[in-house]
């Protein structure tokens, strides 16, 4: 009898980011089977560090430290007719 896969979560989770000098970024994208587990959304931290430093690399431009870090709230259906 075959085993029954375990569901894997696709696609991506969107994080919003406050740095120390008070900029922010919002809907930043963070691959869903990197988060959960035991570390919960802590490896979101380190993967939108490497992006910034990649983002650095090719603009010039050095990013501040992260101040925060928070799941970005969805978007609430507006009210039509």
């Amino acid at each position: 009898m075959a085993r029954k896969q375990q569901a894997r979560p696709s696609g991506y989770v969107l994080f919003d980011v406050v740095y120390e000098d008070g900029t922010q970024t919002s809907n930043r994208k963070v691959p869903a089977i990197e988060l959960g587990g035991l570390d919960g959304d802590a490896p979101a931290r380190t993967i939108i560090e490497d992006q910034d430093q990649k983002i650095a690399a090719m603009s010039g431009n050095r990013r501040a430290r992260i101040k925060s870090l928070a799941r970005a709230r969805k978007a609430k259906a507006s009210a039509a007719s």
